[in-house]
């Protein structure tokens, strides 16, 4: 017993018909009945009653049928399955985030990644959130790291909140302490208005949310320097040339030859999360690296 024997009896079975059940499983008819009268040869019973315009099973037949189902689904799990076990050998994950939780949040997730699949090759796209959800939308990326709410909010994404990270303020120690005050444990937003600020350039997720806490103080905010990436800015500001807003996980990340001053209550936040496509699962791959972000 062959298994295209069975592949062609249930797509007889199940089309009643010969030439339907050719054309649906991509063979000529005459080779379809060779086989289906090969595979009634072997187990010493007619499978089908031939009769002109009606084909029926026969008891025979009937009884063949779930198994062979069985038998097919098995095979198609057993197919999926080392599938599955071979994209963690090889393959790639197309991962998205913003550059500053490049910079934080994914080194250490991505060497345990690396560690445990060696073989998988991880390729970043550093961008804001607004251009990683167009690139996850148009199949560009298998999942990205965005900030929550997302810029133009897309039914055909699923998100999965990861966390909720604190913003600090950093300034050079060379410079006067942010605020006025050397002996300030913490600098309100409102007190930025009498600092210069190293800004990053539009799109960043972090501008954007920097410059509205400023005019919700009524100020706008003064750019000593402006358009540039996170390193560029980290690397101005250590310069003395302003200060910057950037999250606690950078700021923990770079703090040598920078003075990191936490924001006085309520502060300000940004909530990152997972995202993917809803209507296509992500590779084997991309679904172990989406866990191994998950329980960091």
């Amino acid at each position: 017993m062959q298994f295209q024997q069975l592949q062609y009896f249930v797509a007889v079975a199940e089309t009643r018909h010969f030439t339907r059940a050719a054309e649906l499983t991509h063979v000529a008819q005459p080779s379809l009945s060779q086989q289906i009268k090969a595979l009634e040869r072997e187990l010493g019973a007619d499978l089908f009653l031939r009769a002109r315009g009606n084909i029926t099973l026969t008891d025979a037949g009937e009884a063949l049928l779930p198994l062979a189902r069985r038998i097919l689904a098995d095979a198609d799990t057993a197919r999926h399955e080392v599938q599955e076990l071979a994209q963690l050998r090889a393959g790639r994950v197309r991962l998205g985030a913003t550059p500053s939780l490049c910079t934080g949040l994914l080194p250490d997730v991505l060497r345990a990644f690396h560690d445990r699949y060696p073989g998988v090759g991880l390729v970043i796209e550093e961008s804001g959130s607004h251009d990683l959800v167009r690139d996850l939308a148009r199949g560009a990326l298998d999942l990205a790291l965005v900030v929550l709410p997302l810029p133009t909010p897309s039914p055909a994404l699923t998100t999965v909140e990861l966390l909720r990270e604190d913003l600090v303020v950093v300034s050079s120690p060379e410079a006067p302490a942010p605020g006025g005050g050397e002996g300030r444990r913490t600098v309100r937003v409102a007190d930025l208005e009498r600092e210069r600020l190293v800004m990053f350039r539009h799109g960043y997720d972090l501008r954007e949310l920097t410059v509205a806490a400023c005019r919700a103080e009524g100020f706008e905010p003064d750019f000593a320097v402006e358009g540039g990436e996170m390193d560029a800015v980290l690397g101005f500001v250590r310069a003395g040339l302003g200060v910057a807003v950037v999250p606690r996980m950078v700021a923990a990340r770079s703090g040598r030859g920078l003075r990191v001053t936490p924001l006085a209550r309520p502060g300000l936040h940004r909530t990152i999360a997972l995202a993917h496509r809803s209507d296509v699962a992500p590779p084997r791959a991309a679904r172990e690296l989406q866990r191994m972000l998950l329980e960091r």
